[in-house]
């Protein structure tokens, strides 16, 4: 197997858990983390946690969990060449922890579990993708497991999964979108000139593809919350099939959007792809506002 087939079966193991970028094994359990009490031995009324990054509903995210996981994404971003602090690092993989773990919990409270027998077909399907046991095994011991902890994680994964996909499926398939086109400038004076100049009756598409010869200031279909520039969007919804914007002031420039159409369509393929990342992330960001999450390291 070439050192390039691994590190793509790598990544795949790392955005297992996630449309676009979380760890595999990113601390959400469907199982309670916290160590078991041994057997008919009374519990201490004060027990000692063992050492923790976070706390989330109760559950624990440990810190050699935490660590382990830093690890694996610094040396990844070695890898493919990423550039970015220790300390944004830490908050990235912190913040894939708790999200995951907030899956995983919503999984187990809508009843989904993860039996031994789906969760050994897993194994053995990785294990194929690696080449054998015996690499999974090495990969495993590399990347700080042994086979009950691996086991614990991939569950947590497949839970954390799972509740993913319920929310990314909720994305419909086709939604009201525009086709519309702009005049992008970076000077405000010369954006006021041209709308001046459509103001007096010269054509759109003609100053359009007097700015952008290549496209024509073509954006395309997309529905609402697709643009990246969000004022842009906002605007270009407010309006009907031949009507064009006033010069709209954004991050990148200043704009004039002509709306061409607009309908209900099915979504491109890379549209509802974005939208379902974006549901996911607003579903973590609502669920983490209204859980009890106590961070025991730097960050977060």
């Amino acid at each position: 197997m070439t050192i390039k087939r691994k590190l793509i079966i790598l990544l795949n193991l790392f955005l297992f858990a996630s449309l676009a970028g979380c760890q595999i094994f990113a601390g959400a359990t469907a199982e309670p983390t916290q160590l078991p009490t041994a057997t008919n031995v009374p519990p201490s009324p004060t027990p000692t946690e063992p050492p923790l990054a976070a706390k989330v509903n109760g559950e624990y995210i440990l810190l050699t969990e935490f660590q382990s996981e830093l690890q694996r994404l610094q040396a990844a971003e070695k890898e493919l060449g990423v550039q970015s602090t220790e300390a944004e690092q830490r908050q990235k993989v912190l913040d894939e922890l708790i999200g995951q773990m907030l899956l995983a919990q919503a999984a187990a409270q809508a009843g989904f579990t993860v039996d031994d027998t789906a969760l050994q077909a897993h194994i053995e399907k990785m294990a194929t993708q690696l080449g054998s046991a015996q690499e999974l095994e090495k990969w495993i011991a590399e990347n700080g497991y042994d086979a009950a902890s691996f086991r614990v994680a991939l569950r947590r994964a497949m839970m954390a999964a799972w509740q993913r996909d319920q929310i990314a499926n909720s994305v419909p398939t086709e939604m009201e979108q525009i086709r519309a086109r702009q005049i992008l400038l970076l000077d405000e004076a010369l954006a006021n000139k041209v709308y001046q100049q459509l103001q007096a009756g010269a054509d759109f598409a003609t100053l359009a593809q007097q700015y952008d010869p290549l496209l024509g200031g073509d954006l395309g279909w997309f529905p609402r919350g697709y643009l990246t520039q969000p004022v842009v969007e906002e605007a270009a919804f407010q309006l009907q099939p031949g009507e064009y914007t006033p010069v709209i002031k954004s991050a990148i420039g200043f704009h004039i959007v002509q709306v061409l159409e607009r309908t209900v369509r099915p979504l491109e393929q890379d549209a509802r792809k974005m939208l379902q990342h974006q549901a996911v992330q607003d579903w973590v960001n609502k669920r983490r506002e209204n859980s009890t999450i106590e961070i025991r390291i730097g960050g977060g």
